[in-house]
């Protein structure tokens, strides 16, 4: 499904030149080796701009008009072949500014690289822009990609999904570094693809594009407003080197399509690898990582980072899961701060009142190591405690479903405490695997790929279904039929509708590269335990990729990469995929459901709602727990499907699960569901619980 521009940008290459790796203490390794335990050598290259260039289609013939242009920067320049002229839009022009080049010939295109000005002089650098395909020049239709480049010299490539077109038009919003209303561009080329994308109603369908200033690793739903906030290190596409107190940070608006872009310093907190969380407030708590000691909050009424305090032990590569009584539960981790093997990573507990740390040393990490070959070789624990699937369940309790194939029950009251649960039957050690919580109600939790080690092993395609109760029981454990497709360092998310799916990943695990990617992703029926193949992804998903569900029940799927400035398989974008329920069966946009209001929008567990609606008739809600996630580990994702009671047509009562372990505190999003699974829009809903004593 990729044409050859794909091929060279985001497969692999021979690497030419090693990324230059320096450890956080300054060191510059002169034969850089590992790059987070990845031989360097095998990490690809970026290719040459000659060479990207050299794959776009031959642009003989081809014309282009601009809003504007100064003398001797005619907009002509952009199609030259020569990088150091350029076209810069009229000194008297404002933003926005557009250029639009004529192909001669309808084609299929996927993607477009921009030369910036090389002349050292940065005005005019694009930063908030659109693209857009036209046949006619005339009808433009929605945009195709859209986002915020950095304000640098290096290529800019955009890639969406394929469409045909004859016109393409590049619109900048903004000059990216608030220099003026200038917009310049050295050289636009285009790229073929092979095949228009299948029918959206049945297979779904990726839209827009989002271009981001950086390779967005983390990500999490900022409840006030449904914007998105994602974040990298204390770089935009590197998490190795001098700085370890500030985190890059952009916040996507899909109300507007925008992005904006802030490095947060006044928590001098690198979040890289951290441990993530929503708490029952709604708050974004990034926990240790590159600062492997450090607690940042995101408070989305303030729109502001503040510090939350020091862990005990300093971890990176943990997990960590809200809590019933809304405290917050990590354990593991030594990707930093040491290793378990020294001082053993077991749980902690963070009260959020508070703003404190507290030992819980009745909860070992022992019982959840996977066994990683890597650990072995190093003589010490690094790879087997990280990214623990965790699940905030009943009066305070904690399970631990995987990776490793030893699940556990952790007790939170007092010291602390820890029990055995089985194991996760004809499965073995699921690292970077997937866990969902699709129906809470139930108990019931998804599982999905991972491989037996942490890189350099084959992933598998298993599937299982968990079902957890009173804790400190043995849950039942079912095998289902397994994934098309296997995978590690994938993503999966619970639809409105109770199904899951799952995008990305690799079927051989080995991080930074572009190597053997899962471009097909599948969508699970638990009515039926089936696999559906979905519509193809443009751009592999795999290590430090994201996803998550937005508020329009459409899924945001990005990054991969953070590899520094000479590799080849950064991916500062992300993508948007529309699911099958919001099409009619001709692909057509189906009709949607619509929440108009509410009798309140925090409720207490055990507590209802009544909601009226308008627009095709509604069956069935449903809610769902925003959420956040690194690394493929979301702890705070989770479904439950509400039952109504009816009044008339469009009015309607609904009640909360009573346990706050079923339902936790925090933020939820509720949606109207029709007969045949069509969603609204979310309406955001509290949900509130006491403190379990």
């Amino acid at each position: 499904m990729q044409d050859l521009i794909s091929l060279l940008l985001l497969c692999p290459v021979l690497a030419r030149a090693a990324p230059q790796v320096i450890r956080p203490d300054n060191n510059v390794l002169a034969v850089p080796e590992t790059l987070d335990g990845i031989q360097i050598d095998r990490i690809p290259a970026k290719p040459a701009v000659a060479e990207v260039v050299a794959a776009a289609i031959p642009r003989d013939g081809w014309t282009v008009t601009c809003d504007s242009a100064q003398p001797g920067n005619d907009c002509s320049n952009a199609l030259d072949g020569n990088a150091d002229t350029f076209w810069l839009s009229g000194s008297d022009a404002t933003l926005p500014q557009s250029i639009v080049v004529d192909m001669q010939t309808s084609r299929i295109v996927g993607n477009i690289t921009i030369q910036p000005r090389n002349d050292g002089n940065s005005n005019g650098n694009i930063g908030q822009h659109q693209v857009f395909l036209s046949e006619d020049n005339q009808n433009w239709g929605s945009p195709v990609a859209v986002g915020t480049y950095p304000d640098d010299a290096r290529l800019k490539t955009t890639i969406f999904t394929p469409g045909n077109a004859r016109y393409v038009k590049i619109t900048s919003l903004s000059e990216a570094g608030n220099r003026g209303s200038f917009m310049s561009i050295a050289e636009v080329n285009i790229y073929d693809a092979t095949d228009l994308p299948p029918s959206p109603a049945t297979a779904g369908s990726w839209g827009l594009t989002v271009d981001l200033p950086l390779v967005p690793v983390s990500a999490a739903i900022e409840w006030a407003s449904g914007r998105l906030v994602v974040w990298s290190s204390f770089s935009w596409n590197n998490f190795v080197g001098a700085s370890g107190h500030q985190t890059v940070t952009a916040i996507y608006d899909p109300s507007t399509q925008t992005v904006g872009s802030r490095t947060v310093t006044n928590t001098d907190h690198d979040m890289f690898c951290e441990g993530l969380s929503m708490d029952a407030d709604g708050r974004i708590v990034a926990v240790g990582g590159n600062s492997d000691r450090g607690t940042s909050i995101y408070d989305s009424t303030t729109d502001a980072w503040t510090d939350g305090g020091d862990l005990l032990k300093p971890r990176g590569y943990q997990a960590q899961a809200t809590l019933s009584d809304g405290r917050l539960f990590t354990i593991g981790a030594s990707w930093s701060g040491g290793s378990s093997t020294d001082n053993p990573k077991d749980g902690e507990i963070y009260d959020t009142a508070t703003n404190a740390w507290s030992a819980l040393p009745g909860c070992p990490v022992t019982p959840m190591l996977t066994s990683d070959p890597e650990d072995v070789s190093l003589g010490h624990i690094y790879r087997g405690d990280n990214h623990g699937w965790l699940f905030g369940w009943k009066q305070g309790y904690v399970f631990q479903a995987g990776p490793a194939v030893a699940m556990n029950w952790y007790g939170t009251s007092g010291t602390g405490s820890q029990s055995a649960a089985g194991n996760r039957a004809g499965d073995a050690d699921s690292m970077n695997g997937n866990a969902v919580m699709y129906d809470a109600v139930a108990g019931k939790i998804l599982t999905l790929g991972g491989a037996p080690r942490y890189v350099d092993s084959f992933s598998t395609s298993n599937a299982h279904i968990i079902t957890i109760g009173d804790p400190n029981t043995t849950p039942e454990v079912t095998r289902i039929n397994s994934m098309a497709y296997p995978r590690a360092f994938h993503n999966s998310l619970v639809l409105p509708d109770g199904k899951v799916f799952i995008t990305g990943g690799q079927h051989y695990a080995v991080g930074f590269t572009d190597q053997t990617p899962q471009l097909i992703p599948e969508l699970w029926d638990p009515a039926t335990q089936a696999f559906t193949q979905m519509a193809p992804i443009s751009i592999p998903r795999n290590y430090h990729s994201t996803g998550l569900l937005l508020p329009d029940a459409t899924i945001f799927n990005g990054g991969g990469g953070l590899c520094g400035d000479g590799c080849a398989t950064n991916h500062p974008d992300a993508q948007i995929w529309t699911p099958p329920y919001l099409y009619n069966g001709d692909g057509s946009r189906a009709d949607r459901p619509a929440i108009d209001t509410l009798s309140a929008t925090e409720v207490a567990v055990g507590g209802t709602l009544t909601i009226t609606t308008s627009g095709p008739a509604v069956t069935g809600f449903s809610i769902i727990r925003i959420s956040s996630t690194t690394h493929s580990v979301n702890t705070d994702q989770r479904r439950i499907a509400l039952t109504p009671d009816n009044t008339d047509d469009n009015n309607f009562t609904v009640t909360i699960p009573e346990d706050p372990g079923v339902a936790l505190p925090g933020y939820w999003y509720l949606f109207a569901l029709t007969e045949g699974g069509t969603p609204s829009v979310a309406k955001f809903v509290k949900i509130t619980s006491v403190r379990i004593t």
